[in-house]
């Protein structure tokens, strides 16, 4: 009976013994959890003390085996008698009292048990080492318990400061003060800090910028330091040239919406548009007085284009500033209200020019940089007044220049690539437009401190002329979500037919064009017809209605300088008439752009005689290329295929260019050999590829078998011979 109690009571033990040490592993499971969100503070602050607390439980825990194993018999002993004690009480709990005498016999018999129990029986050593473990691991909970409570007790806790010079923005405007709502009952949460600005946005304020989409330009606003982009105007007609007054609360611009271009200011806090100016001439790139109270702009009146100044208020007509014969454009007022900077050609090419107020002499301007390599654009001031930045496009690349308003022989500092650059509010770094493949990123560069260019927002292709002002949107236009989209349609849709059996498509006729083979391939001659119709509305009569070239047969052999395998074979291209360079005043003038190692051409089609008071187009800003120079008589003008033009031709045109890209036609560019071969100049050639090569092209109206020696023939590496070891 004794033995049978006496396992009983082991089995109890062990039973106890394994709770214990599945409880001690769920606890320290759900420590591990519960610390794993802590991990950063606790191994942070505390991981040397917890690393010092493990080493000493290790060495604690080899100490107590070692005296465990001396002092193990003593502690078997007493659990034996403890056990037997134990059992005894069990059973006397049981029965009633018994006499003094059954009592003394009871016991001698009950020692005289053990003794024959003790002598039989071994107990098992992996049970007595799991006694000592479990002591060895409630200890060691005990100590991790102790130190995971006192490092995420918030006491223990030091502050968290920012680093010195870091500011903790937030992205969102918050008003100061303003109390974090609570639940009931519930303690206080801490706002959670946002990923604070980059330094060259910390000035804040907002941002106005042109967007050209679906053939017409809109203005577009956004504050500095959101992704929320507004439509500030949607008219079917065109809006451009954004300009900030100094105090941020109006926005001067040039607008054709009433059917020729001229000055509007608008309020975006009501909403409110006013037109300035009533000429039927072209008025454009408006720029304030840093009193807010006049506006600068271009202004082309008795065949030329100068620079006007106006009161906003009306108070008097607009003022003439300067007169030479060359165009003279795109001004700057200066922020002490003294000078204007503008763009001449009147040295033959596009240079910078400071006017004084002090001085008003237009012979007494100041060319400021005089490059006669280098065609400058949008100047414009730094908010102290001592630096000029433009753009210009240089040794192939729009670049953005930064010059001393005061030092005309002072070199002009490259900053960045880019176009149509504007000054931060505080003057420490500058805004413009960098064009990628298929977008516009409108970055900011610091220019009078260190740092890196950040960008601020991703736009259209082709967005154009931020300008920058200290004053946020106000919260009606913000929370309006700015205006609709105007013009929502397409400018056309390409219908076409399935293809055939063999995948291929038609040749679709070009009705009432004049040209050696008028079909272009049917997946392409939709977008053609609209810029036909356009091209005829802009500029007051059919350019595209006679063409030089649109299809070639495959037996068609080109012309010296011409490809072979030529894009007119396709059906995606076509040629404007060559011929309408020549005359005085051309019908059409092109203008050359270098751009990286290609030589491109920009085409102006002059406007209809009826609408050369101003209805239409806009008048030229950049000097002509002279073709036909190459054949007077000038050496150096035949050895680089022509020469600018001695003088920009007045009048109104369209830029053919810009509206062929809107329909999805680009210009080719100029062979290698164009200066000597009159055939590879390319300026009449556009094309419309869809990002097929020439191959995939042909292959939407021929089959590989009717391309004959077009096709492309695989090629195959010959077997090597084997080889053999003779020696």
């Amino acid at each position: 009976m004794l033995v049978r109690a006496y396992r009983l009571t082991d089995k109890v033990g062990v039973v106890v013994l394994k709770s214990s040490v599945a409880l001690v592993n769920v606890t320290l499971d759900g420590v591990t959890i519960a610390t794993r969100s802590t991990r950063r503070a606790v191994f942070t602050v505390f991981g040397g003390l917890f690393m010092l607390v493990l080493g000493v439980g290790r060495l604690v825990f080899a100490l107590l085996r070692r005296v465990a194993g001396i002092f193990w018999p003593v502690f078997r002993f007493l659990f034996g008698t403890i056990g037997g004690g134990a059992l005894a009480m069990l059973g006397l709990g049981r029965r009633t009292a018994q006499s003094a005498g059954s009592s003394v016999s009871g016991t001698m018999a009950r020692r005289a048990a053990r003794a024959e129990l003790e002598a039989t029986l071994t107990e098992d050593p992996l049970r007595a080492q799991n006694r000592v473990l479990s002591g060895m691991m409630v200890v060691l909970l005990a100590v991790l318990l102790f130190v995971v409570w006192w490092a995420t007790n918030p006491g223990n806790r030091a502050p968290v400061t920012p680093p010195s010079g870091v500011a903790l923005l937030n992205f969102e405007d918050t008003t100061p003060g303003t109390p974090v709502p609570t639940a009931p009952n519930l303690p206080a949460t801490a706002v959670p800090t946002a990923t604070p600005l980059p330094a060259v946005l910390e000035v804040r304020g907002s941002l106005a910028y042109t967007v050209r989409e679906r053939g017409q330009s809109d203005i577009w606003v956004v504050n500095v330091g959101s992704r929320a982009p507004l439509r500030l105007t949607n008219s079917p007609q065109d809006e451009r040239d954004p300009a900030w007054s100094p105090d941020g609360r109006r926005l001067a611009y040039a607008s054709n919406q009433d059917g020729n271009w001229e000055i509007y200011l608008y309020e975006p806090a009501t909403g409110t548009t006013t037109r300035l100016t009533y000429e039927l001439s072209f008025q454009g790139a408006p720029s304030w007085s840093p009193d807010g109270l006049w506006l600068a702009y271009e202004s082309y009146q008795g065949n030329n284009l100068d620079i006007y100044v106006v009161p906003i208020d009306g108070s008097q007509p607009a003022l003439r500033v300067t007169s030479n014969p060359a165009p003279d454009f795109s001004p700057a007022w200066s922020p002490d209200g003294r000078r204007i900077a503008y763009i001449s050609l009147r040295d033959g090419n596009a240079d910078m020019y400071v006017f004084s107020l002090d001085n008003p002499d237009d012979e007494a301007a100041v060319n400021l940089t005089a490059s006669p390599t280098r065609q400058e654009d949008r100047p414009v001031w730094s908010p102290d007044g001592k630096l000029l930045a433009f753009s210009a496009l240089d040794e192939g690349a729009y670049k953005v220049f930064v010059k001393p308003a005061d030092e005309p022989q002072t070199e002009a500092q490259v900053l960045e690539r880019g176009r149509t650059p504007a000054w931060a509010p505080n003057g420490a770094s500058l805004v413009f437009a960098v064009d990628s493949f298929d977008s516009t990123q409108l970055i900011v560069s610091p220019f009078t401190e260190s740092g890196i260019s950040t960008l601020v927002l991703q736009v259209p292709l082709g967005s154009s002329r931020p300008t920058w002002t200290s004053a946020p949107l106000p919260a009606a236009l913000v929370n309006s979500g700015g205006l609709p989209v105007g013009v929502a349609q397409p400018l056309f849709v390409e219908q076409q037919n399935p293809p055939d059996a063999d995948g291929l498509y038609k040749l679709d006729t070009l009705l009432g064009v004049t040209a050696p083979s008028a079909y272009l391939n049917e997946r392409v001659n939709d977008s053609f017809n609209a810029l036909r119709e356009r091209a005829l509305e802009a500029a007051g009569w059919d350019f595209l209605g006679e063409l030089e070239d649109a299809f070639w047969a495959l037996d068609r052999l080109p012309q010296p300088g011409e490809e072979r395998r030529n894009w007119y074979m396709t059906g995606r291209q076509f040629g404007v008439n060559r011929n309408l360079v020549v005359g005085f005043p051309a019908r059409m003038e092109i203008v050359r752009e270098d751009l990286d190692i290609n030589t491109y051409w920009r085409v102006y089609v002059r406007v209809t005689d009826e609408a050369q008071s101003g209805q239409l187009g806009e008048p030229l800003r950049q000097i002509p290329w002279d073709l036909a120079s190459r054949n007077l008589g000038d050496v150096e003008a035949y050895d680089q295929g022509g020469r600018l033009k001695p003088e920009v031709p007045t009048g109104y045109y369209i830029d053919f260019t810009q509206l062929a890209a809107d329909y999805g036609w680009q210009r080719v560019p100029a062979g290698t050999d164009w200066r000597a071969n009159v055939n590879s100049i390319n300026y009449w050639l556009f094309r419309k590829t869809d990002g097929l090569t020439w191959y995939p092209a042909m292959r939407e109206l021929y089959t590989d078998g009717q391309l004959g020696g077009f096709a492309p023939t695989p090629t195959t590496t010959a077997p090597q011979a084997e080889t053999t070891d003779e020696s």
